[in-house]
């Protein structure tokens, strides 16, 4: 870790933390290593963060972004009204229970997208990405979506394969609020289930999801 930006180590460090969650989960050894931190001192703040649900713990134990800065960044004025989660919760079990694969809920917030729900496979190999992971705009299906490009909005769905994960495939469907491009549902798995070609497979029950989120927001 560097110099201090604030003054205050101890804010530093935990933003430092939270920080280096943004690209997904990681083990204890995994965050102090990308912190740099000493392992005692990375373990009592994500547990001290853990406490105020900044962060939570994944099915694997692992330490990922929490619902609290989910809640913090709407009140900031960065998220959606709470009706979009609420309207995709039931869409992406559907979803989920269907395919058998990992569904998601993006939004856009600045030049990044937003995980605002995440509903994990039951099978033991599956991808995993935390409420309020924050992932880059040029890569995934997921990204194309929110990008509003033009020929993926035509035909409805985009898929993406290893673009932004090795091993890890996605498609992905838009979900139109007043005309325009609000969130984007995913479903992702490995690319032993997927296929290379997962769009196939899967965008029809994407985008059947996507229009019962669109019903449910009215």
């Amino acid at each position: 870790m560097g110099a201090s930006v604030s003054g205050v180590g101890v804010v530093d460090k935990a933003v430092v933390i939270l920080r280096s969650l943004e690209s997904g989960p990681r083990s204890l050894h995994g965050l102090t290593e990308a912190t740099g931190l000493p392992r005692a001192t990375t373990h009592r703040l994500a547990t001290a963060l853990e406490a105020h649900l900044l962060i939570e713990r994944d099915s694997s134990g692992r330490f990922a972004l929490g619902t609290g800065l989910v809640r913090l960044g709407r009140a900031a004025g960065i998220r959606p009204d709470r009706s979009l989660v609420d309207a995709s919760n039931r869409a992406l079990g559907v979803l989920r229970d269907v395919t058998g694969e990992s569904a998601q809920l993006y939004v856009c917030s600045g030049d990044a997208r937003v995980c605002l729900v995440s509903l994990e496979s039951p099978h033991s190999l599956r991808t995993i990405v935390a409420v309020g992971a924050t992932l880059p705009m040029d890569r995934g299906s997921a990204a194309k979506v929110l990008s509003s490009d033009p020929v993926v909005l035509r035909r409805g769905w985009a898929q993406s394969v290893e673009e932004r994960e090795k091993g890890v495939a996605s498609v992905s469907a838009p979900v139109f609020v007043d005309g325009r491009v609000a969130a984007a549902v995913s479903v992702s798995g490995p690319v032993e289930r997927t296929s290379r070609q997962p769009g196939r497979k899967y965008a029809s029950d994407v985008m059947v999801a996507a229009r019962s989120v669109e019903t449910a927001i009215g």
